[in-house]
């Protein structure tokens, strides 16, 4: 099995996308389908066999281990940023609860029900990447604005869209990534992307296509649509 035994859930952020909705509520804790994203997110995880899961939180953090607090699976453990750290600083602020591969996943990412992002992972996994991001084709992706993020080279290196108009696929929010950069990183705030910009100049980072509905969940429109694929109407 070539997926890591745990996996970092982002749930720190603000969510102002969402306006109103998060005003007093975090956008973890948002609902579809009756679930929090969060939920769902960490569901999907014990259905694929992954046993541990650091969640880290910043606003509203005690509503986030409230809702938790009577989870069995995945063992969890709840890391508190004082300040946010993005992705990069959330991790490296999480790393001693992590293993030198970690899964990383956005709980405001959505697949349709059937989709298998663990799957794609562990099978496209292989010796010499530093990391694997799950990609979706742009025209797969429901309540998404943007212009792609990536194009793919025949064995999966991905190449950034830099200033071309548009890329074939966006990044779906779960990627399997070897730690041992970001062990050498200055604690504080950064992006991840400072991580695959190295990487992709190593031509160590790769990606694989799930070719099934994603919804971008930022949005009051993406939350909708996430209702609407749920319910099997999208």
């Amino acid at each position: 099995m070539s997926l890591p035994d745990v996996a970092m859930v982002f749930a720190a952020g603000f969510g102002t996308r969402m306006g109103a909705l998060t005003r007093d509520t975090p956008k973890p804790l948002l609902k579809v389908g009756g679930k929090t994203l969060l939920d769902h997110a960490l569901d999907r995880l014990v259905a694929g066999g992954i046993a541990r899961a650091v969640v880290n939180t910043h606003y509203q953090a005690h509503q986030i281990a409230d809702a938790l607090a009577s989870r069995t699976v995945p063992s969890l453990h709840l890391t508190h940023e004082p300040e946010i750290l993005e992705t990069g600083g959330g991790m490296l602020a999480a790393l001693p609860h992590l293993d030198r591969r970690v899964l990383s996943v956005n709980p405001d990412a959505m697949w349709a029900g059937d989709a298998d992002p663990l799957g794609i992972l562990d099978q496209n996994w292989r010796d010499g990447m530093e990391a694997l991001l799950v990609m979706v084709p742009v025209a797969r992706c429901r309540a998404y604005s943007g212009t792609g993020d990536f194009d793919m080279m025949a064995d999966g290196q991905l190449i950034r869209r830099g200033d071309a108009p548009h890329a074939a696929y966006v990044y779906s929010g779960w990627q399997i990534l070897r730690t041992d950069r970001l062990a050498r990183m200055k604690p504080g705030k950064f992006s991840l992307n400072i991580l695959w910009n190295e990487m992709n100049a190593a031509g160590t980072l790769f990606g694989a296509v799930c070719d099934r509905p994603w919804i971008d969940v930022g949005t009051p429109q993406g939350l909708t649509a996430a209702e609407s694929v749920f319910l099997g109407e999208g």
